[in-house]
């Protein structure tokens, strides 16, 4: 069985886009889809540095148009896709680009949700001064115990020992002199704490603007973050994703269920690598590939060959 995830924010890189320009009508697609994302896409994805696309209200929409491009030179045919597509999901951001393959909204309302997302996203962060921490081995209670002192909440849970700790910028200090024993402490650029109730005005705002997008069923399995489970409802996708926002990434769970789905292939949209490189530590057996460039093209479709079905798997 096949599947496709999108990776989240960080997974970005200068120039990202640029390679796939070669290929025909991309560019007009990018440029067409901008006014929804709210950002030149074209300008962002070739010509920004790595310090402009770090922002969020940019890198938000940059990475699920990026998702959704390669999915189309991919699956040219948006309906055999979702027929040869077993199971779809993203981390954090990425789910929406996962929701739009799924079939839930199109391109335009997948761009103009995650436009809204980002810009709150930003806006949330830059009331409080938060930041993110990862947290790599440990003891896991020990570790549970150690953010639960000084008052951070595991943001995200990436399986394999990879837990995520946000809060303020202080409690964040605080764990630095005091870390769990055996402990990696990474810090991350990042705005702000996202998913943690620092975001709670984003999920205000993607409440408000929720009714006026048009929602389907999935007709592909989508695996939400939340709990890892299958979400058969349009409507609980997108309340979900307006959710998901305050909410911790559970993408250990994602995991579990596409191990339990009984995936043999995955496949990592643009910009890939972080995905597949937690998913052959955490689900063996099951081939990978991260979608980089139009070069991985040709050996995606000979493992979409391999390992699709051809019945609608919802």
């Amino acid at each position: 069985m096949l599947v496709i995830v999108a990776p989240g924010q960080g997974a970005q890189s200068p120039g990202m886009l640029a390679p796939w320009l070669e290929l025909d009508g991309v560019a007009d697609r990018l440029h067409g889809w901008s006014e929804a994302a709210g950002i030149d896409l074209v300008h962002y994805g070739t010509e920004a540095d790595a310090e402009e696309i770090k922002d969020t209200a940019v890198a938000q929409p940059l990475l699920v148009a990026t998702g959704l491009m390669t999915t189309r030179a991919l699956f040219p045919d948006e309906e055999q896709a979702r027929k040869l597509v077993g199971a779809v999901a993203g981390h954090s951001v990425g789910e929406i680009t996962a929701a739009a393959l799924a079939g839930v909204f199109d391109a335009k309302d997948a761009l103009t949700f995650v436009r809204e997302r980002g810009r709150a996203m930003a806006e949330a962060a830059a009331a409080t001064a938060t930041g993110m921490i990862a947290v790599l081995g440990g003891d896991p209670e020990e570790v549970a115990a150690k953010l639960a002192e000084h008052n951070l909440v595991a943001a995200n849970n990436n399986g394999g020992g990879q837990i995520v700790a946000a809060g303020s910028l202080d409690a964040l200090e605080a764990l630095r002199a005091d870390p769990p024993a055996k402990a990696k402490l990474i810090a991350l650029k990042v705005a702000g704490a996202f998913h943690t109730d620092y975001m709670a005005p984003g999920v205000t705002r993607l409440a408000e603007l929720a009714p006026t997008l048009s929602v389907s069923d999935p007709v592909v399995r989508y695996l939400s973050n939340k709990d890892g489970e299958v979400v058969a409802g349009g409507a609980e996708v997108l309340s979900r994703l307006v959710a998901q926002v305050a909410n911790p990434v559970r993408w250990d769970l994602c995991m579990e269920t596409i191990g339990q789905l009984g995936a043999t292939c995955v496949i990592e949209l643009a910009p890939a690598g972080t995905l597949t490189g937690l998913i052959k530590r955490n689900v063996k057996g099951v081939a990978t590939l991260a979608l980089k460039s139009p070069a991985d093209l040709d050996k995606a479709r000979e493992l979409i060959a391999e390992h699709a079905t051809e019945e609608l798997s919802a």
